[in-house]
């Protein structure tokens, strides 16, 4: 007689297709550790027949899983779970922002085979053109129209990573510019970008949405006679995880248009489409310089970036870009056009971005001081004081949490306001509770160290 299976059926929340909810729901569990390895999924009829949906739907979830090697299918016996579940170690990085893995080894291994039947040995045996080949810019531009960022493939440079793109971005508009503006919490990875490039850096206040625009006028104003180019993340800031509403993003423009001031909007952590919250690249396309990647959404062994500048910069760009000599390594290209081609990246997006807001969530519950994000990607913010921070950090050190410095985002030696960065993709999700309780501890053992040491004595 064969074994039921153990798993409750039930779809994930969302408005998608039957189909990629019950990819999402099965995906969720199996990831956490619900289902085990070599475990039976559901016949497709009764499972069906379960959560009154077509037998069409359950196929082609069951296929979803299979392409991504969640899931494995036996003929005659079923559908079986294919990995398992990581395991917990003693020691936790939040340190280390990217996101969980979605890619198991059959899926990898998959995904080889098929290219070693079908892929163009040019690809390999010639130097590709500096900015890509067209034919992978076009998906890379169709991919971006899915997250909200329209434009051609023409338009479009491919980079290895976003860090490149960023480079070749800021030399380009180093020979236009006096000074660059970022926000007093930013990326240390353009921070060194724009020393490099031996520009001033004015650092600007941040609020709740990030970049206030009296701040950035305030500078803009007092270095009138100077052109600034202006660097942010409008969604999902790193380390803030702020996010700029429509009116924020308006007003950040208008203020650009103004002073004739450049702008790099970093866009890595965008994942889905929001017409409320268009990019600076669409509300102002003459002077942005738009950066995305595939490593915060998608997965980071692929190094695979899109720098998107103003027509007027794109030429300038193709000699900076050759110079850098960071070239994408083939075989990224062909595993992101055959991902893309065949759904498996759309299908991991999805999955990736719930499996965010369901860790976000978990922080909240085990953290309350930490800010809700108003985007979901996998990392928060925990608002913590200048003087408590490093103190923090230690204890957590001591507890087996890796954190980042606490001065490693800030643009200024005295940051209206501090924090901590927790980055929540580099455990799995059932050990995540326990490092977030070891977080809460070392932020009590802090407070209390530093109380102790700030009681006057008489």
């Amino acid at each position: 007689m064969r074994r039921q299976s153990s798993w409750a059926p039930h779809l994930a929340d969302g408005t998608t297709s039957p189909a990629e909810r019950l990819a999402e729901a099965l995906s969720n569990d199996i990831l956490s550790g619900q289902l085990q390895v070599n475990e039976r999924l559901p016949a497709h009829r009764d499972l069906a027949w379960r959560l009154s949906i077509g037998i069409g739907s359950v196929t082609r979830a069951y296929a979803i899983l299979e392409r991504r090697g969640l899931v494995r299918s036996v003929h005659g016996r079923g559908t079986f779970v294919a990995v398992g579940h990581e395991n917990a170690t003693t020691r936790f990085d939040l340190a280390t922002n990217m996101p969980p893995p979605m890619f198991s080894n059959k899926a990898l291994a998959g995904t080889l085979t098929r290219l070693a039947k079908q892929v163009d040995p040019d690809l390999f045996n010639i130097y590709p053109p500096v900015a890509g080949h067209l034919e992978h810019r076009r998906i890379m531009a169709h991919w971006l129209e899915g997250l909200g960022i329209d434009t051609r493939a023409e338009q479009l440079l491919l980079t290895s990573g976003a860090q490149q793109a960023l480079n070749v971005a800021i030399t380009v508009i180093r020979r236009h510019v006096h000074y660059a503006v970022v926000e007093e919490q930013t990326y240390p990875g353009m921070l060194g970008a724009i020393h490099q490039n031996q520009l001033p850096v004015h650092a600007a206040r941040m609020d709740e949405e990030g970049l206030l625009p009296s701040a950035l006028e305030d500078i803009l104003q007092r270095n009138k006679h100077q052109r600034a180019v202006i660097y942010l993340t409008p969604t999902m800031h790193n380390p803030t995880t702020a996010t700029m509403e429509l009116q924020r993003r308006r007003d950040i423009v208008a203020l650009c248009k103004k002073f004739d001031a450049l702008i790099i909007e970093d866009g890595v952590y965008l994942s889905e489409r929001d017409p409320s919250r268009p990019s600076l690249m669409e509300l102002a396309p003459e002077r942005t310089f738009h950066v995305s990647s595939l490593s915060k959404i998608l997965s980071p062994g692929l190094r695979i970036g899109a720098l998107i500048p103003p027509a007027d910069y794109l030429e300038a760009c193709h000699p900076v870009l050759l110079a850098s000599s960071l070239m994408i390594a083939p075989l990224s290209y062909a595993m992101m056009a055959q991902w893309m081609e065949n759904g498996t990246a759309e299908s991991v997006r999805h999955s990736l971005l719930h499996e965010a807001i369901r860790r976000q969530k978990l922080v909240l519950t085990e953290l309350p001081q930490a800010v809700t994000p108003r985007h979901h990607a996998f990392h928060v913010w925990m608002p913590v004081s200048a003087t408590l921070a490093p103190h923090v950090i230690q204890q957590a050190h001591a507890l087996g949490i890796s954190l980042p410095p606490a001065t490693a985002f800030q643009a200024t030696s005295a940051p209206a306001a501090t924090g901590i960065r927790l980055a929540l993709g580099n455990i799995s999700f059932r050990a995540l509770p326990e490092a977030l309780r070891r977080i809460r501890s070392a932020c009590m053992h802090a407070e209390e160290i530093v109380s102790r040491d700030t009681i006057p004595i008489y």
